[in-house]
């Protein structure tokens, strides 16, 4: 029986050197397709592994890959790659570390030493190099000379000091942003962001600004310095701001679940050889792995605060007693597919959309076919999505 490296050679993979090239047995040589570049220093494993078409692998440094699934002419140059999701033509430079979650799609780059762990970006967001980007969602821009970006030596604040990841930030929503035609945020370099923070479209952090409050006014430039020095008593536990961190998770999740609506039901009419069902599928459970996720942070949000040493001082019906009796059915609440709604007004809307929708070569070409009415259709529809289920998330807890 010939090897899994013989197998590849001769159906058209390049390996420059394959006796440097490992590949697990767990690995199906029918998800790497022929004129996939592997170079050498390359390890790659898990059983949902997809290499399409045009992909290179490791062309700047070592690489080791787990469970990635990769849409033609990715270039995954160097790093660790791990249960991620990358479409067409998108790019992660050498010392790369992305992890669970997280997908790049169409055109979206990072540079060096760039670590993402449950983040999505929209197509052609740029992020620089030495960046920490964990728990976030990027939207914004509307082609490649127009794009969301990051500058470099950027962090995501995503751990608090009492030690939870109710953390996630918004930059844009999914309901425009995933229409193309909204203005591009800009983040500018040696600067930070405290999350859970949601930013508008159009917003423009100048560089070396640590930014820690919500702008959700579009076209706003956000200067400023560090905050003034000081020195006081400091409660664990308390989360004075708990009202803001679950409407910001309650948003980020809703927006998620119109993410996977759009990912199920517009990408999944675009399946072809440059989109195949696989590399969909991928894609669906990483949204849902993603949620998942977010669920997740807010459970243990919740034993954050029955732990404290403060929860004793809560008042009876306040936010933060309510957050300790209801965050099981909350969260429930949250976790349901939204593929089972019967809600009029998501129903409707999203008609009104597919009813004129033409379906072009790719999922880019399709998109810039639309007409305005088209985009503020589909537009309503998921936004629709998004505040029926944070608005009802909201009602569970609330009433």
């Amino acid at each position: 029986m010939k090897s899994i490296h013989a197998r590849l050679l001769e159906k058209g993979v390049i390996m420059p050197d394959p006796a440097q090239v490992f590949i697990a047995k767990d690995v199906s040589p029918d998800n790497i397709e022929k004129d996939v570049t592997l170079y050498p220093g390359c390890r790659i494993s898990g059983s949902g592994t997809l290499l399409l078409s045009g992909s290179q692998v490791g062309e700047e440094g070592p690489v080791v890959m787990e469970n990635v699934c990769t849409g033609r002419h990715v270039h995954l140059k160097g790093g660790f790659f791990k249960d991620a999701v990358f479409l067409e033509g998108a790019k992660a430079g050498n010392g790369s570390h992305v992890r669970g979650g997280s997908i790049l799609e169409e055109s979206a780059s990072i540079a060096h030493s760039v670590g993402l762990k449950q983040t999505i970006l929209f197509p052609w967001v740029t992020l620089g190099s030495l960046i920490n980007f964990c728990d976030i969602l990027m939207t914004g821009g509307t082609g490649p000379q127009d794009h969301s970006e990051v500058g470099s030596s950027y962090i995501h604040f995503n751990f608090t000091p009492d030690q939870d990841k109710a953390t996630a930030s918004l930059l844009g929503d999914v309901p425009s942003g995933v229409m193309l035609d909204k203005a591009p945020i800009f983040l500018g370099g040696q600067g930070g962001l405290v999350g859970p923070c949601r930013l508008a479209f159009g917003t423009v952090v100048a560089a070396g600004t640590l930014q820690r409050k919500d702008e959700l006014r579009e076209n706003r430039l956000i200067f400023g310095s560090s905050l003034r020095g000081g020195n006081v008593e400091r409660s664990a536990g308390h989360y004075p701001g708990l009202r803001r961190i679950l409407d910001h998770n309650f948003t980020y999740i809703a927006n998620l679940h119109a993410l996977e609506q759009w990912y199920r039901h517009v990408r999944g009419k675009l399946i072809s050889p440059r989109f195949p069902e696989k590399l969909h599928h991928a894609l669906l459970q990483q949204v849902k792995s993603a949620i998942s996720e977010r669920i997740k942070r807010l459970r243990q949000l919740k034993e954050k605060l029955a732990a404290s040493a403060r929860v004793s001082c809560f008042e009876r019906n306040s936010l933060h007693s309510l957050w300790m009796e209801k965050a099981d059915a909350v969260c429930l609440l949250l976790s349901e597919d939204e593929k089972q709604s019967k809600n009029e007004t998501v129903l409707h809307f999203k008609k009104r959309f597919f009813d004129n929708f033409i379906f072009e070569k790719d999922y880019l070409s399709t998109l810039a076919s639309l007409n305005t009415e088209q985009r503020d259709a589909g537009r309503r529809w998921l936004y629709s999505i998004t505040e029926k289920r944070a608005g009802e998330a909201w009602a569970a807890l609330t009433f």
